[in-house]
């Protein structure tokens, strides 16, 4: 895809992840809409995938670790053709294959079960060292939050990266500074994580975390990085891209219904219109 068209696929992911978490009432919204441009880039080209063969062993893998992120990984799963987009109306219902948090065994094109904050870390290093030890050339990729990284476990898995020198794994760090509840800084202050990775021995990169074009670059500069991992620290803004959700001052879980909902939807598919209008044009 080109910027643009990555651009268009990230306000799809975006609207249909708020239609999702309008349709169940409430949700974790604020965390899954900061991360959409990253995997509008990943599922956009940069992934080696293939939605009719979900299993093929040589893919390339994605590790929400963050797995209360789901429902924007299920936007993007649908809209590459994983499974029919009417699966995104039963988000966490009664029998649905699209939980709250990531499922490898109910969803197809999710590689890993995640929702206990830091796991992912050292489950995806265990992909990693698996596609080094087959002697592919795919790769993984990691997403955690940063108030995720309050957890040990992270730092645990980003000692054994270093170690094993994992150069296929690629970790994302959602750096929009909030969690669940309060800001990162009041409940546990980090300073730059970024630097902490690199003292662990990471090729770190620290970018805007919005925009496409920033994070196609650093995921191609990771890619020439060998004999250790990459860090990807992702400067964004919690409930990104719209502005009513945005302006909650705690939006890690929110119910989302009535107004806020019609708002929402409809500052989605005011920048979807722009982008595809300007699509056309160019």
């Amino acid at each position: 895809m080109t910027s643009q068209e990555q651009r268009i696929f990230a306000a799809k992911i975006r609207l249909e992840t708020v239609k999702q978490v309008g349709k169940r009432g409430f949700g974790h919204l604020g965390g899954a809409l900061s991360i959409v441009e990253t995997l509008a880039v990943l599922y956009g080209g940069v992934m080696n995938v293939d939605p009719d063969k979900p299993d093929l062993p040589q893919r390339d893998k994605l590790v929400m670790s963050k797995g209360h992120a789901g429902p924007a990984l299920y936007s993007a799963l649908a809209l590459r053709g994983y499974f029919p987009m009417e699966w995104l109306d039963t988000l966490n219902q009664p029998g649905t294959r699209l939980p709250s948090h990531c499922d490898g065994k109910l969803t197809p094109g999710v590689d890993m079960t995640t929702g206990s904050l830091g796991q992912g870390a050292s489950t995806a290093c265990g992909l990693a060292l698996a596609q080094k030890l087959d002697n592919t050339k795919a790769r993984t990729y990691l997403v955690v939050g940063d108030g995720e990284c309050n957890e040990g476990q992270v730092w645990e898995a980003a000692l054994f990266a270093h170690q094993q020198k994992l150069d296929n794994l690629i970790l994302f760090v959602d750096c929009n500074q909030k969690q669940l509840d309060g800001t990162t800084a009041e409940i546990l202050d980090l300073g730059d994580i970024g630097d902490k990775f690199e003292t662990f021995g990471w090729h770190t990169q620290c970018i805007l975390g919005n925009d496409v074009e920033e994070i196609q670059k650093a995921i191609e500069r990771a890619h020439q990085v060998k004999d250790k991992p990459s860090c990807i620290v992702l400067k964004t803004v919690k409930g990104a891209g719209v502005p009513c959700i945005e302006s909650i001052s705690l939006n890690h879980h929110i119910v989302l219904e009535g107004e806020l909902l019609e708002q929402a939807t409809r500052e989605c598919e005011t920048v979807l219109q722009a982008l595809e209008a300007k699509g056309e044009m160019s």
